[in-house]
């Protein structure tokens, strides 16, 4: 396989922006963004679509060994096992996502805590609006492609809240590093 091969069906550069994963994923991780003081969270809703809902899959995953109870929710509706020790997490790269900002104007009601993560759109001004918790994310080539950038500054916003220890988060970008060495456009095989 060619480099010519890859442009010829990846008219966005796609690939060229997957290849910037790991180093995304080590600048959003050290970024100085603000940390999120909570104390006794024991339960944590994401809520997102697309990309953004599974960023609470892989979160949720990651806690699946903790004592953090986490549901992921995909759609217009907050779990009825909100409550005051429940952080509500609501994530869409655009701000504008319409199941999203569904949850945030709903969560406003319940008993919990809220943080909102965006590129901007309609989510910043609601937070903005309501004194909600809102870390500015920017977008990164699409939605898709910012997956890593989202993922760790998540992971870096919440890392006093959530028990993942620095080294796993650390391990995790070596292995993305490691990864884009043998599959990366300038180590082409015929089958990679």
């Amino acid at each position: 396989m060619k480099i010519s091969d890859i442009r010829k069906y990846d008219s966005e550069k796609m690939y060229e922006a997957y290849e910037k994963w790991p180093e995304i994923a080590q600048e959003s991780y050290k970024k100085d963004l603000t940390k999120i003081q909570l104390k006794n969270v024991d339960h944590i809703v994401f809520a997102g679509v697309g990309g953004s809902g599974t960023l609470g899959d892989v979160i949720s995953s990651i806690l699946s060994k903790t004592n953090i109870h986490v549901n992921v929710v995909k759609g217009y509706l907050l779990p009825k096992t909100v409550g005051p020790n429940t952080l509500i997490i609501t994530t869409s790269v655009s701000g504008n996502s319409k199941e999203t900002l569904s949850i945030l104007q709903n969560a406003r009601k319940s008993k919990g805590k809220f943080l909102a993560f965006s590129s901007g759109g309609k989510m910043k001004k609601f937070s903005r609006k309501n004194n909600i918790s809102y870390v500015e994310i920017p977008e990164i080539h699409s939605p898709r492609v910012s997956f890593s950038c989202y993922l760790y500054s998540m992971l870096n916003v919440l890392e006093d809240v959530i028990s993942v220890k620095k080294q796993d988060i650390n391990e995790s970008i070596s292995m993305l590093m490691k990864t884009k060495k043998k599959i990366s456009s300038d180590n082409l095989t015929n089958s990679n």
